[in-house]
Formats: structure tokens, sequence, C-alpha cells
């Protein structure tokens, strides 16, 4: 009990003193497609899902919550069509052992090409780019004791825009308590904890990058004074959240739970999240809303369990408000998602 206490203290505390003098700097952390959700189920519930994870989605949220199914191995596919005609894919796939529970998850946001504009044309060339997002990681979570458990998820990013690219590591870790009474369930996770980045650009092709534009020296001998000089450095997307789940009903085919959250991101105030999952039978709909962000706001989504021979399949459906970033319904955040337990 000592050492859950201990563990429990070290997660709530780390990104405290992570974040004691950082404040809320809007656009000062890269790495934006880290904070889009993945699974219908968690954003259908707007997000508050720290303390509810309990399957293969919690490779994202709290990888802790990947040692509860402990029977059984997973997949997951997740697609979501995103604002301005950009698209999220994450797909995961766990093995139980008897050490633990390993998964392996990959994340990628894309879009179609674009043109290339010059400032002698004044608009396209006739040339396009492209440009992605890419983070690929390995979890591992156990149950400690029939109450609790605990996980961690190393990560690979790399971005890339047309020819230039930055690559860098970040670390998950989670813990999740179950108390005993009602579910209540207290969850914490933080997220994207790395090095903060930089792009290493040679515009000049001298070989050389971060050189110094002011010691009026021309080593690629082009005639003009080194171009390349040193890139600032980004944070990445560093997040910390707290949460609390419980049922509210629980009888029958029928259950009602509800979360709370908080989350403390670097780039931005805290926000608030609170979400709902009634579920009867094999069909679950889900709501909640997002507080103190711009861009969030309501949210809503349907499941339903398929059992099947071979195994059993949860699909799942969310909508998500962007306020004014959403065009219209059509044009707002969709998720759609597979997971398979077999």
């Amino acid at each position: 009990m000592k050492k859950i206490i201990v563990i429990l203290l070290i997660t709530a505390l780390v990104p405290t003193l992570l974040m004691a003098e950082i404040f809320a700097k809007t656009g000062t952390a890269g790495l934006q497609f880290l904070k889009i959700g993945v699974d219908a189920r968690a954003t259908g519930m707007a997000e508050a899902y720290t303390a509810v994870t309990d399957d293969i989605s919690s490779v994202y949220w709290n990888p802790a919550g990947l040692a509860l199914k402990s029977d059984k191995d997973q997949f997951f596919v997740s697609h979501t069509n995103w604002v301005a005609d950009i698209y999220y894919d994450y797909a995961a796939a766990s093995k139980v052992t008897n050490y633990g529970t390993f998964a392996l998850s990959l994340g990628m946001l894309y879009m179609d090409d674009m043109d290339v504009t010059t400032e002698e044309q004044f608009g396209p060339n006739g040339e396009t780019f492209t440009n992605y997002d890419l983070s690929a990681g390995l979890t591992y979570a156990s149950m400690f004791t029939d109450k609790f458990s605990f996980g961690a998820t190393v990560k690979y990013l790399r971005q890339n825009l047309d020819k230039y690219n930055v690559n860098g590591m970040s670390v998950d870790v989670g813990s999740l308590y179950n108390t005993g009474w009602k579910n209540l369930t207290i969850g914490m996770a933080l997220r994207n904890f790395g090095p903060d980045l930089r792009y290493e650009l040679d515009n000049d092709g001298d070989g050389s990058s971060d050189e110094d534009p002011f010691d009026l020296l021309d080593n690629d001998g082009d005639g003009l004074i080194d171009e390349d000089r040193e890139e600032v450095e980004f944070k990445i997307p560093m997040n910390f959240s707290l949460g609390v789940a419980v049922d509210l009903m629980n009888r029958g085919n029928q259950r009602l739970i509800a979360s709370g959250q908080i989350d403390n991101c670097v780039d931005r105030e805290e926000t608030y999240n609170v979400g709902f999952e009634y579920k009867i039978g094999t069909f679950k709909i889900r709501a909640g809303n997002q507080f103190n962000m711009d861009a969030a706001g309501l949210a809503a989504g349907l499941g339903w369990t398929l059992p099947l021979s071979f195994g059993i399949i949860d699909l799942d459906y969310s909508f998500t408000e962007m306020n004014d970033l959403s065009e219209s319904f059509l044009k707002s955040p969709h998720r759609f998602t597979i997971k398979l337990y077999y």
C-alpha cells in the first residue's frame, strides 16, 4: 500500500514541479497533433477519459488502463476527419504476457498535397508539397494490486514539412486507482514529456547549420554571408490530466458513468472536462463538454458492442463541436473507431 501511495504522489507532483515556471503561451508549442484526441468513445465523453479508460485506447489517454483487460489481446483503429480537410489516423495492438501487457501504437496526421507559392510569381508555381506528423509508441502496463495499475509509453515523434523535418522523443506515464466504492476511480496521466525540439536547416547548401550570421563570413563561397542562423527551439505539448470517474448507476444491463477531469497543458490555460456514458445492453450513448477552451465545446457519440465467435468488436462514433473553426456540421471533427478484443 505504501508503494502505491508513493507512486500516486510522484505521478501527481512531478508535473506540478515541471510546470511551476511555465505559464500559458498559446502557439509556443509545436507538434500540435499530439493534442488531438483519438478514440470515439473518449471524444464522445468530451475527453473526460483519464479515469475511465480501460482498453487499448489507453495507450493514448492513460497507459495504466491497458492493464485492466489483462485476459484479452486487443486491436484498435481510429479515423478522424479534422477541420480544414485534415485527417488523423491512429492504430494500436496489444499483447498480454506473464510480465504485463505490451502495446505498439502508430498515429499519423496528414492532408492533401498543397501548392508551392513563391514571392516572384506571387502565387502557385505549379509544384506541390506535402506535410505530415507522426508518432510511434511502445507501451507497458501492469496491475500492481487488484485496484491499482501503472503504465508508461515511450514515443518517437516526427514532423515533416516539404523537405524540412524534425525528430524527437517523449514519454507518457499514468496510474489508475479504483477505490472499490461504486467503481470510483482516480486517474492521473502525464503525456508528451520530452525535450524541446529544433529544426536543423541548411538553406544555403554549405553543409553547415546554426551558423553565425554576425561574423560576416561566407563559408560556402556563394558571395553571401552565411544564411543559416541558429533555429529557435520549441516545446512539445506536455499535458497533465487528473480525472475521477464513478458509476451513477450499474444494475442489470444498464450502466451510467460520470467523469470529470482537469487538464494542464504547457501552451494554454487549464481546461475542465465533464463526460457521461449510458449503456443499455450492447448500445451506448455519450455526451460531454469541454470548458475554458476556445476551440472546443459540446461532444456526443454512439457505440455498439458486437459479440462474435472469435471475439468482441466495439464500433464507436463521435462528433465534437469546434465553435468558430467548424464551418458546418459536416466539416466538424467526426471520429470512427473499431476495437477488437480476442
